[in-house]
Parts: C-alpha cells; structure tokens; sequence
C-alpha cells in the first residue's frame, strides 16, 4: 500500500507534459502565398534561379502540352530557355485559392494569369502544388497546372 501512494504521488508531481503548437493554416497559407510572390517576382526579372528556388531537389513540374519536367536543376534550365526565347514584357500572378495540410506537408490550388505589360489577361487557369517541409521550409514536390481558356483555334 505505501508503494503505491508513493507511485501516486511521484506520478501526480510530474510536469505536465508540454502541449503541440497548434498547425496555424491561416500562417501557412501567408507563407505560400509568400513564395508565389517570390515566383512570380522572379519570373519577371527572368532570374531563373531565383524561380527555381521554389523547388525540392527532386521536383517533377508537370506542365501543359509536354512531358513531366524531373529535377530543379532541369526545372531552373528549362526555365532559363524559356526565358531566353521571351520578349513579350508579359507577366505572371499567382494566388493561393485553397490549401490543405499539416505542419509537414500542403497541398495548394493557385490560381494564375499571365498578363500583358498593359496588364490586360492573355491566359488564366489553375494549378496545384504540393509541398513538404524540409529543413524548416516548405518547398514544393510537386506542380501542375492547366488553362481555363479555351483552346486558340489552329491557323
């Protein structure tokens, strides 16, 4: 009997044990939103690099009409062509519409639109990343996007 009251009473001196920070969504979604930001300020100085932060070493960005693109280091390169090959002053927006998740991993639906200098929309759609966090930060996996215009008609 005294064994016991003494187990008790050990067991019920104990600190308590220390609570998990609640996942704050709302943060989470300002972070991303934060990154496409940089995304698209990158895109726009067509530093390439600067774009391809966005990605884990083993990204694969699936984008329209062409195969899945694996890697950032590929990912920074084919960026870099197509930015070479642009001269039309056009630039993107991006936008978090949705984002689902926990502290280690989100998935987000964007939104995007490509924009003339004068700032009239030349194409929209939308698209879903999915991140992970590594070493502190989230950094996306995973991407796809799709237009919501409809095809141009063949020429």
């Amino acid at each position: 009997m005294l064994l016991a009251i003494t187990a008790l009473a050990f067991f019920a001196c104990k600190a308590p044990a220390e609570k998990k920070k609640a996942f704050d969504l709302e943060k989470a979604k300002s972070d991303i939103q934060a990154k496409e930001d940089a995304f698209a300020a990158a895109e726009k100085a067509k530093d390439a690099k600067g774009v391809a932060a966005y990605y884990s070493d083993d990204a694969i960005s699936y984008s329209r009409n062409e195969e899945p693109t694996v890697s950032r280091a590929t990912i920074e390169a084919t960026i870099a062509n197509r930015m070479k090959k642009d001269s039309s002053g056009n630039y993107n927006v991006y936008k978090v519409v949705d984002l689902f998740g926990d502290e280690d991993m989100l998935v987000e639906i964007g939104s995007w639109a490509i924009l003339n200098p004068a700032g009239v929309t030349q194409d929209k759609g939308y698209y879903m990343s999915y991140f992970e966090k590594r070493h502190g930060k989230y950094v996306c996996v995973r991407d796809m996007n799709v237009t919501s215009l409809p095809p141009k008609p063949a020429m």
